[in-house]
């Protein structure tokens, strides 16, 4: 009897469209673990000066000293704060999580109290090639979203050395395209650490991108449509937040603001539906490598309330939950030491660019951007709901018509 009982189940479990739903304290938990998994490694060996000694560098080419290898550390430390940092600004209390994030929060200030130090042995790159414009600009964006804990909580050393080293990336040019947004955000970063900023970086960039917009949400990569995922990597995460800094210090255009809001949320109504019924989604165009932080929006927009109305918070959850598990179903996503090898789904180094090493593989953290969220925020507490690919293919006859936006 127990037997038959067992295969029935089997069967069930089999059927396509079945799916084993769980509660939103189980995803946030579930989440916190693959970020901890991501987060372990990085932390502990740079909280103790040791990133440079321990901390594996894989670039396609497989040389044994990549010239990535001087730009690797601030991707890693740069990328990682920028997803993990709304989480942390949630601050410590009694509960295991947030006991978890007093240890985190401790780290990532000894982390950063290393990279910064110019004796220490972890002190990281931000001169050499252009490539530190880039991480320099993921490291400002943590800042800015965790003002109390990270920032708030730095020794006053520490943030002179940050303040030193803002200005020296301030002189790196950038290019024509995404990068223009890494020197705003800088700009705008030391705007609003100092009250002082050089505002031509900034308006020069929000003038190209008014420039670039070509419709539906979408922004090219300079003047050409890319068909990637750099809208949701950089483009309207920097953009928005670049926005609301000036918008802070009465320094913005508010009206462009409005349209960058109404932008943002269509582009993570779109986000939602690329999300297939088994958590998987279009492998497309570059830098697919950082994986599931291809979600960055989607996650802000749940984070900042910017979710259109067609798109609930629990839908969000359980779809961005199903993508996490996705990757991490696949074996090879870490090597044998636990930091992230080059691939999509496990390891696949032939899918990475030449300007990717393991470092950059930590923009994968943004799609943890909505556990700033509090655990007894709508978005954890709300029932399983399925997600716009799930609920279409299984034949819901509520899912609404899909519109273009017209600004």
């Amino acid at each position: 009897m127990k037997h038959s009982i067992l295969i029935f189940t089997f069967l069930i479990i089999s059927l396509p469209g079945y799916s084993q739903t769980t509660t939103g304290q189980e995803d946030r938990r579930y989440w916190i673990e693959v970020l901890s998994q991501v987060a372990d490694p990085l932390l502990t060996h740079m909280s103790k000066g040791e990133l440079r000694k321990n901390m594996s560098v894989e670039t396609i080419s497989g040389a044994p000293n990549p010239s990535n290898a001087r730009t690797t550390h601030l991707e890693a430390l740069g990328r990682l704060f920028v997803g993990m940092a709304p989480w942390l600004e949630l601050g410590p209390d009694k509960t295991p999580e947030g006991q978890l994030r007093k240890k985190y929060i401790r780290l990532m200030i000894e982390s950063i109290n290393q990279g910064f130090d110019p004796k220490s042995p972890d002190y990281l790159n931000f001169t050499v090639t252009r490539q530190p414009l880039v991480d320099a600009a993921f490291f400002c964006q943590g800042l800015l979203r965790s003002p109390k804990q990270i920032w708030g909580h730095l020794p006053s050393r520490t943030k002179e050395n940050v303040l030193n080293a803002l200005q020296e990336i301030c002189k790196i040019e950038p290019v024509e395209s995404n990068w223009l947004l890494f020197s705003a955000t800088v700009e705008a970063t030391l705007l609003e650490l100092t009250g002082e900023c050089n505002m031509q970086p900034i308006d020069y960039a929000i003038m190209r991108f008014k420039e670039w917009y070509k419709g539906d949400g979408w922004y090219g990569d300079g003047p050409n449509l890319h068909m990637d995922y750099y809208n949701s990597f950089v483009i309207h995460p920097m953009l928005l937040d670049v926005l609301e800094v000036m918008q802070k210090h009465n320094k913005g255009e508010s009206g462009f603001y409005e349209q960058e809001l109404q932008r943002f949320s269509r582009y993570a109504e779109q986000q939602e539906r690329m999300i297939s019924p088994d958590g998987s989604y279009p492998v497309l165009g570059r830098s697919i490598a950082y994986r599931f932080g291809t979600f960055h929006v989607l996650s802000q927009a749940a984070l900042n309330d910017l979710l259109p109305n067609s798109v609930t918070k629990a839908q969000v959850r359980c779809g961005l939950t199903a993508v996490i598990k996705k990757h991490m179903s696949v074996n090879g996503n870490f090597d044998e030491h636990g930091w992230l090898t080059l691939g999509f789904a496990g390891h696949q180094p032939q899918i990475a660019e030449k300007y990717i090493s393991t470092g950059s593989l930590y923009l994968c953290s943004v799609v943890f951007t909505a556990l700033g969220l509090p655990p007894t925020d709508e978005f954890w507490i709300a029932p399983y709901t399925e997600w716009t690919g799930k609920k279409v293919w299984n034949g819901n006859p509520d899912v609404k018509l899909d519109k273009a936006i017209k600004q």
